[in-house]
């Protein structure tokens, strides 16, 4: 072998190694990235994103677009550097989004509870905003359990063995009278359906010397139509603003939007103030590749969101769903803003 490919054969070595760990070796950091959005006033796989049966719905035109943070994990050295050289891209340490003591079975759980949390706090918002009426508000029966079969999540508790009951202290004095064997009968409205009532009978409690009744109650306005949320594969609970805005746009006159581009982001509580989320300057990017024209940010995110601003997206400061309609609205009115 001559001089001249033996030297070439050794240059060539290091490049081919390089190229083995560049295709190869996973790196332990994971990519964040604007996600997909969706069109909460619109449809996704046929079905309404924000669903209202059982009362009139007010038509509506234009965005409000929930938005995502993509993530990417077991990626190699090679699509780590081309996902961060392309700027749009950060990466974290995996074990900032994947905690080591937990399984990704166990986070992605977590993730999609707190997205079904997050949706009956949007609902919630919705309706105390609109003024309708507290009530005791069963949230959730435990299957096995007394009430299984006998009281559906969303019933709203009007009475115990005759007695009226307005609001949770009322309701939980007359159980913890209540002794295992007892049997109870729970007056209740159910969403599109007739009154009734439920004869149960009471559990032995994992806690105390009181019946049980499995179910979990909160007081929370209440209205007597369903309100479903239709999308799958999301977690995390920051889509709660925009869910509240979809459903009071449905339920009142007019285009709360101004049949604009809107989008945003924001956790919300059934009393309607807005928290902060991760990944704000992904979620504005993903909302102006979309065509977005105006952006909700929940207040504590405003310096974040400033600091990476995207050409021709405004960005309107939010903490509560008050404040958030009185935004939308003035798109229309061409009023003051509330900027970031």
């Amino acid at each position: 072998m001559n001089r001249r490919i033996l030297t070439l054969l050794v240059a060539l070595v290091p490049i081919l190694a390089f190229g083995v760990l560049v295709s190869l070796v996973v790196v332990p950091f994971v990519s964040l990235g604007p996600g997909p959005t969706f069109n909460t006033l619109g449809e996704v796989d046929g079905q309404e994103v924000v669903d209202i049966e059982g009362t009139d719905v007010y038509p509506t035109a234009g965005h409000l677009n929930m938005t995502t943070v993509s993530q990417r994990d077991g990626l190699t050295l090679g699509q780590a550097l081309v996902l961060w050289l392309s700027g749009r891209e950060q990466l974290v340490p995996r074990e900032l989004v994947y905690p080591p003591d937990k399984t990704r079975e166990e986070i992605n759980e977590a993730n999609t509870t707190d997205f079904r949390r997050s949706e009956r706090s949007a609902e919630y918002a919705a309706l105390l905003y609109l003024d309708y009426p507290m009530a005791v508000t069963v949230e959730n029966v435990n299957d096995p359990g007394p009430s299984a079969g006998k009281l559906h999540d969303g019933d709203a508790i009007d009475g115990v063995n005759g007695k009226p009951v307005a609001n949770l202290e009322q309701f939980q004095a007359l159980i913890k009278q209540t002794k295992p064997g007892d049997t109870v009968t729970l007056d209740y409205r159910r969403k599109d359906a007739p009154p009734g009532a439920a004869t149960i009978t009471m559990g032995k409690h994992p806690e105390g010397e009181q019946g049980y009744l499995g179910i979990g109650v909160l007081d929370a306005p209440w209205a007597p139509f369903s309100i479903d949320f239709n999308l799958a594969n999301i977690g995390g609970p920051s889509a709660g603003l925009i869910f509240s805005l979809a459903v009071v746009d449905k339920l009142t006159p007019g285009e709360l939007n101004d049949g604009q581009f809107v989008a945003g982001t924001g956790t919300i509580t059934g009393d309607g103030h807005v928290g902060a989320i991760g990944g704000i300057t992904h979620k504005m990017l993903a909302a102006r590749d979309a065509g977005a024209t105006v952006f909700l940010v929940p207040a504590d995110n405003c310096e974040e969101a400033k600091s990476v601003p995207q050409d021709g997206l405004e960005l309107l400061k939010v903490d509560t769903l008050t404040t958030a309609v009185d935004a939308l609205e003035s798109l229309s009115a061409d009023g003051e803003r509330p900027h970031c």
